[in-house]
């Protein structure tokens, strides 16, 4: 024994294999949580300033003050039945005032009007009446309309839904 080499002492002891479970533990895993976080990091828009993000060109658009009004535009009455499983049919007549940022706006909504009334329809026929009860569900329905408006209405500046009338009947 005292005449063997370090190779020899090396190839007797057994060799052992990194497992898989410590590749995944210690190699795989802390790769992913890096790049899982990088990406985060990106969609959220923290790294935007450190890679240069081409919005920054971009001039916001004015902000227009609360305490200015708008200018009001009142939309056709609309009736429609909700979806629902009971066999009695369940009516929503709703009045509907849009909020537009100028005058202008008022021209390219009433050129898109057809439109903005489809989008109204096909949503609110879809509604149950359990999703229309309380102040919440107005709240939804108010931040629903107002994304469909903006969808159709654009480059029209809509700042507002507003509910004049709201009727249902069962």
């Amino acid at each position: 024994m005292a005449g063997d080499s370090v190779e020899d002492l090396a190839n007797e002891l057994p060799r052992r294999k990194v497992g898989g479970k410590a590749l995944v533990l210690y190699v795989i895993l802390p790769l992913l949580m890096f790049s899982g976080g990088a990406a985060a990091l990106y969609v959220s828009g923290v790294l935007d300033g450190l890679l240069g993000s081409s919005e920054a060109s971009v001039e916001p658009e004015p902000v227009i003050e609360p305490d200015e009004p708008g200018v009001f535009y009142d939309l056709p009455q609309l009736l429609v039945n909700l979806t629902g499983e009971e066999r009695r049919q369940t009516y929503l007549a709703i009045s509907i005032s849009l909020e537009l940022g100028s005058e202008e706006d008022i021209e390219h909504v009433e050129r898109v009007m057809p439109r903005i009334i489809d989008n109204f329809q096909v949503y609110l026929r879809e509604l149950r009446l359990d999703e229309l009860r309380g102040s919440a569900g107005l709240y939804r329905l108010r931040e629903e309309l107002l994304r469909r408006v903006h969808m159709a209405a654009q480059p029209a500046r809509v700042r507002d839904v507003l509910f004049r009338e709201m009727l249902l009947q069962n």
